[in-house]
């Protein structure tokens, strides 16, 4: 498909071993991996709530108005598995306060 064979791979490997490091490569797969299941947890919810559908086609209305949206749920997801991405978020916070202030 992309025409990589085993020597590029290997070179790709070396480069992320490299950029990483031994120690933070399990975390990092550990964290991608979680985030993968929880996502496809998420989605086997919402898929058994369309599922929740009235006789008539329509979907019955959910008692939780308070619950978090997909998009969020993930995004939570991820920012506590994935190490340095909560990190990476409060300063993309704090620029954004900065640019608010500055204006």
């Amino acid at each position: 498909m992309f025409g990589l064979g085993p020597t590029e791979l290997i070179i790709i490997a070396v480069i992320i071993l490299l950029i990483f490091g031994a120690k933070r490569i399990p975390e990092i797969g550990k964290g991608l991996g979680g985030a993968i299941s929880e996502f496809k947890k998420v989605k086997k919810e919402i898929s058994s709530k369309d599922d929740d559908k009235g006789h008539d086609g329509e979907k019955v209305p959910e008692k939780n108005d308070d619950q978090p949206t997909l998009e969020n749920k993930v995004v939570n997801k991820v920012m506590e598995q994935v190490p340095g991405v909560k990190k990476a978020m409060d300063v993309k916070k704090k620029v954004e306060q900065v640019k608010k202030i500055v204006k």
